[in-house]
């Protein structure tokens, strides 16, 4: 999709707003200062109107007079723009003084303090467009044999003549002017600014929805200025300045050709003369934003759309849609190819609608572009008649009158929301079936049946693209990532069978001979079913007699769909007593519940409130499907600084205490009635979780230990030969004498710095080491952390993180407020299904391998995953890259086998398949990509590399990827066009988006305002994460509340995550899968507020609460049950937190509203575009 401008030649700006909610703040430049002028200079515009009192809100009107600092108004004086700096192409140079005049205004593009431009505020206008890649998209006509090219240096547009205009005060003489930098067009150093003149919704007669402003009035109030010294890092020789009379600055006279409900006309046409629209503006529906396009009072055509001052972002080739005239498409767009660029063109064709945006058959008033290489006016350089070539400093050039910028409205950005909503709409509550190779699935947001034909179901495996290249240069190219997303037990919804079970007997799974690869519906049976053709290795082996059954006239087996493995992409073997350690078949695994019981523990409630609640939790131990009780050993210790362990053999009246206080030399004083069976000595476990709460109540131990504690769970699990899980229940620094022994190392000022990744690797490798012992006795550890203080995650949680466990983090834990969501977490994490001692390997067809793997787990090789546990949380990413070429005809393919223990104790093996396309033309390539598991792998590799690198240089890597995979699309797959625009691929739109958002996040960003522990959590989280739970956390669902329907049970459309959203008179809700927000506006109806919160108002809630009040009425019941299907969705319980508009907390839920500027100067959404646009074009020049 391209970002268009308008006609090629005309030196176009548009505002690079701030969003309303944040006027007042200088906005900063991404990355260090630009080349001047980089985004184009600017015919100068005019002042703003006298009226103008800052920049409108974005987005709806705001409702009643809001108070100072409310979202949307009274937010202080007008914003300072400031852009990607550059000075006016044709204005006054800064070293010359500008002719006095009468009502001197304050110059408009003055270079501010710090050598941004300053910015007037504007009128509202139309917002910008966002036209999908229709593919019945009118192609531009061809234009004049002599016109010259777009990207011609300088190259000016005439205009029409003007129609009686209001009287203008004359512009003096200009004074000499210092070279200026030329436009940016097709060639490097210029600009082709497409939309110069042409009206995008004229001055409204009156305030224009959405904005305070009237239309400008009055002559102009003073000539601009320059903005300084010209820029000298080009090394381009400058074209002279135009002499002679400038072209009009308004769009005036008859209209071209255009007509309501037609395609636009070419813009290389020159206009003809006495055609007009046939209907007035106000005969066509409006925008979304709500504007609306209105001819001026006084009659004529709509003013000018001019620039000036120092370039804005929207000089990327964005258009205001919703009001004025149709624009022409791109100068080469043309009919778009399948899956190629969306041309954001500002507004879609008259009568057609826009995919991007939701806006169907939204019409334009018809008003063609000027054409290109109309007589009369040469392009400045060339050489042709009817414009001389102007120098620079030549007397007498007349300055253009100047024009209100228009803003970059955020709405017209590629939305998540959109792309969600059309996913939805296309995809959603249909079956996908996948007997198609490389099919593309849906998104992780839309709701889907899947039929298993042959493929794995997308919800074992995800991959970043489903049509791989068959060089590796074109991925060395474009750098888009090779790679898979593994849940391997990941749940199902109920209207999916879990994988079927194939049972081959004492013989075991059939394989290849030479890769080992399992038998699946890729094998290729020859010579009668006799033998078959790996599909990995090409390898032809025999056919065990007793599996052996002739084919078809398909030369299909005439049991292929008898069979799960030769029909079904996900599906089950029974492994015999080869797949067991020792060639012993396992035992069932065992849970063994450690407890810490030192004076903080006991303090804030958590010992007691466990206790209370595992009597109930242990009912619900997962079992296999169909059996009445789990077969789970259970066992139970607590420990401070020294360990305790209790005997439960069901003989036993009363539990039995054994206390070890050799924590040097840890062993296991018992063996027999450790681990029991739940329902033989349920009474005997009763008692013991009535008793130590009791027993530890008065206890002042303060100093505890961790390292033999975990050694003491590890020994009963050797012991008893069997795989299993510890729950550690740990509450401060291990700092007693012990083991494992670890000091404060705090030090949050090294976040962000390049010393941080000391403070985030673990200090000591004691515990790395215990971890790995644990992977191999296929002992998996979970953490459940409640510290009041620094415990130092990145070394402890080592033992988490390599047995493929995780780790909870409970900062300041009370068990009144904290208790329901650590419940709820134990809970959960105790049911959901999972697989002990595992081992997982991917195989790949010939052509690739897989090179790399992210998530928690130990590699002790570089082919085989070994995870003491895997559960339906945990996600394994797999890149893979080339070690030969591919053939589009072959394909390649990938299966995973994972290697586990049941429940039950079952020896399994889990395989997963997925075949995929192979292509030589990029276009296939980034037709087929997957945006969300693009973003999962990136974010994993990030997280990976702080271990290894220093903060800049990981930001540096992840824009110059995103610049690079979206250039090489733009120079292998794009249309010819301009360089102004700013092309895209549909499957990528949002890539810039994502990018912004992992380098905000508190995984990577590595700001002060968290703790190193957080950190450290938040990484260990991040690198194990599903694809659905990283596109939720890295742009968080934002949903409005107060006025949902109490008749429905949907969850309403989210709203895009930035301020501007929010209302005073609205109540918001905001989840990003590990916490929750209830932002609350402070002119909310009292009655809402009455039956949510049973207060009278806002300001009367108590926001320390964490829990929605149990009100008997329709709104309580709605808004209750809406938090509880957001939570059900998500692997962790979601603390709800109550923030009160303009309370301190305000600005902690504003760090999550990723499209604004973040609170360490990171850059908004609309800012990372822009600069994403520079870099694209650094690198096409």
């Amino acid at each position: 999709m391209s970002y268009n401008q308008g006609p090629a030649g005309y030196n176009q700006q548009q505002n690079y707003g701030v969003p309303s909610s944040q006027a007042g703040r200088n906005r900063s430049q991404y990355g260090g200062p630009a080349p001047n002028n980089y985004y184009g200079g600017g015919v100068n515009a005019q002042p703003p109107p006298p009226s103008s009192g800052g920049p409108p809100p974005m987005g709806p009107p705001p409702q009643g007079k809001q108070p100072i600092g409310a979202f949307g108004e009274g937010r202080g004086n007008p914003p300072q723009q400031q852009g990607y700096g550059a000075p006016a192409m044709n204005g006054p140079s800064s070293h010359g003084t500008p002719p006095p005049t009468s009502n001197q205004h304050q110059p408009y593009g003055q270079p501010g303090q710090n050598g941004y431009s300053s910015m007037p505020p504007t009128t509202q206008g139309a917002p910008m467009g966002y036209s999908g890649g229709q593919p019945n998209r009118v192609p531009a006509q061809p234009g004049p044999p002599n016109q010259p090219p777009s990207s011609q240096p300088g190259f000016y547009q005439p205009q029409p003549p003007q129609q009686p205009q209001p009287p203008q005060q004359p512009q003096p003489p200009q004074q000499p002017q210092s070279p200026q930098q030329p436009q940016y067009g097709a060639t490097q150093g210029q600009l082709s600014n497409q939309m110069n003149n042409m009206s995008l919704s004229g001055p409204p007669q009156g305030p224009a929805q959405g904005s305070p402003q009237g239309p400008p009035s009055g002559p102009p109030a003073g000539p601009p200025q320059g903005m300084g010294a010209p820029p000298t890092n080009m090394g381009r020789s400058q074209p002279p300045m135009m002499s002679g009379p400038p072209p009009t600055s308004s769009m005036s006279g008859p209209p071209p050709a255009s007509r309501p409900g037609q395609p636009p006309t070419s813009m290389y046409a020159p206009p003809q003369p006495g055609q007009t629209n046939m209907a007035p503006p106000s005969m066509y529906p409006q925008q979304g934003g709500g504007y609306n396009a209105t001819q001026p009072a006084g009659g004529g055509a709509p003013a000018p759309y001019s620039i000036g001052g120092a370039p804005q972002p929207s000089s990327m080739g964005y258009q205001p849609s919703g009001s004025g005239p149709t624009p022409p498409m791109s100068p080469a767009s043309g009919m778009p190819r399948p899956g190629g660029p969306q041309q954001y063109s500002g507004m879609g064709q008259p009568g057609m609608g826009q995919p991007g945006m939701g806006q169907p058959g939204v019409r334009q008033p018809g008003m063609a572009q000027p054409g290109m290489g109309q007589p009369g006016m040469a392009n400045p350089g060339m050489g042709q008649p009817g414009m001389s070539h102007p120098g620079m400093g030549q007397p007498g050039i007349q300055q253009q009158p100047q024009q209100p910028q228009k803003k970059l409205d955020p709405d017209q950005m590629p939305s998540v929301i959109q792309v969600i909503q059309d996913d939805r709409k296309n995809k959603g509550n249909q079956q996908f079936i996948t007997n198609i190779r490389g099919q593309c699935p849906p998104l992780v947001t839309t709701d889907f049946q899947v039929i298993d034909q042959g493929n794995s179901s997308p919800r074992f495996m995800r991959s970043t693209m489903y049509s791989i290249p068959c060089t590796q240069d074109m991925i060395k190219q474009s750098q888009v990532p090779i790679g898979v997303v593994v849940s391997p037990f990941a749940e199902l919804p109920e209207n999916e069978a879990p994988p079927p079970i194939a049972d081959h007997g004492p013989n075991g799974p059939v394989r290849c001979n030479r890769c080992k690869a399992y038998m699946c519906p890729f094998m290729q049976f020859v010579d009668g079913g006799r033998r078959f053709s790996c599909a990995f290795c090409t390898c032809v082996t025999d056919v065990p007699p007793e599996y052996f059954q002739p084919l078809d006239h398909m030369s299909r087996r005439v049991d292929a769909y008898e069979r799960p493995e030769l029909s079904l992409g996900t599906f089950e073997y029974i492994a015999t007593a080869d797949y067991c350690k020792n060639n012993k078949l396992p035992k069932p695994p065992a849970f063994i519940f450690m407890i810490d019981v030192t004076y903080q523990s006991i303090k804030t409630g958590m010992v007691h409130l466990l206790c209370k609640e595992l009597g109930s939790l242990l009912e619900k131990l997962p079992s296999e499907h169909g059996m009445k009780e789990s077969m789970i050993r259970v066992g139970f210790v607590t420990y401070d600084s020294s360990l305790h362990f209790y005997n439960l053999n069901s003989a036993l009246a009363q539990p039995q205490m054994l206390v070890v206080s050799d924590v040097h030399d840890v062993f296991l004083p018992l063996l027999d009635g450790f681990l029991v069976n739940l329902s033989e000595s349920r009474a005997v476990i009763e008692s013991l979780l009535e008793q130590i709460p009791q027993m530890f109540a008065e206890t002042r131990e303060t100093e505890t230990m961790l390292g033999p504690v975990v050694q003491a769970g590890l020994e009963a699990i050797k012991s008893s030969d069997r795989a299993g899980k510890l729950f550690l229940f740990h509450a401060s620094l291990p700092i007693a004498d012990a083991p494992g022994k670890i000091k404060n190392r705090d030090d949050r000022k090294l976040l962000g710095t390049e010393k941080e990744k000391t403070l985030l690797s673990p200090q000591i490798n004691f515990y790395t080491k215990l971890g790995q012992e644990c992977v191999t006795a296929g002992c998996s550890v979970d953490l459940f952390l409640f510290p009041n203080s620094y415990v130092d995650v990145a070394t402890i949680g080592q033992i988490s993180t390599l047995t493929g466990g995780q780790c909870y983090k409970y900062s300041y834990f009370q068990a009144a407020n904290d208790g329901e969501r650590f419940i709820h977490d134990l809970n959960h994490n105790v049911q959901r299904p999972i697989g002990f001692d595992s081992v997982l390997r991917v195989r790949t067809s010939t052509g690739i391998r897989p090179t790399d793997f992210f998530g928690n787990f130990y590699m002790a090789n570089t082919t085989d995953v070994e995870l003491a546990s895997i559960d339906s949380d945990k996600a394994i990413t797999v890149e893979i890259k080339h070690d030969d070429k591919l053939t589009e005809d072959a394909g390649a393919f990938i299966q995973v086998a994972v290697l586990y223990t049941s429940v039950s104790g079952q020896r399994r093996l889990r395989i997963i398949n997925q075949s995929f396309n192979c292509c030589t033309q990029m276009a296939d390539m980034y037709r087929n990509c997957e945006m969300d598991t693009i973003i999962n792998f990136l974010a994993k590799q990030a997280v990976k590399a702080v271990f290894n690198s220093n903060p800049k240089a990981i930001r540096d890597n992840l824009t110059n990827r995103c610049a690079n995979m979206l250039a090489c699309y733009r120079r292998n797959c794009a249309s010819p066009s301009s360089q102004g625009q700013l092309i895209l691929p549909e499957c990528m739109k949002l890539l810039p988006l994502y990018i912004n958002c992992i380098l905000k996040s508190d995984a990577l960003a590595g700001s002060t305002d968290i703790t190193t522990d957080d950190r450290s959590w938040l990484m260990d989280t991040v690198i194990s994460m599903g694809v659905s739970s990283t596109a939720v956390y890295f742009y968080p669902r934002l949903l409005q509340v107060n006025d949902l329907d109490p008749n429905s049970t949907d969850v309403p459309l989210a709203i895009r995550s930035s301020v501007d959203r929010l209302r005073d008179t609205g109540v918001y809700l905001l989840e990003n899968g590990n916490m929750m927000f209830l932002w609350i506006g402070l002119h909310v109806s009292n009655d809402w507020v009455q039956d949510v919160f049973g207060v009278h108002s806002p300001a009367q809630i108590d926001i320390d609460s964490s829990k929605l009040l149990n009100v008997d009425n329709p709104t309580s019941l709605r808004v209750r049950k809406l938090v509880e299907t957001l939570r059900k969705g998500r692997p962790r319980y979601m603390k709800l937190t109550f923030v009160r508009q303009r309370d301190t907390l305000e600005a902690w839920f504003r760090h999550f509203l990723v499209e604004d500027k973040g609170s360490n100067a990171s850059p908004s959404y609309v800012d990372f575009l822009c600069h994403m646009h520079k870099e694209i074009r650094n690198l096409l020049a």
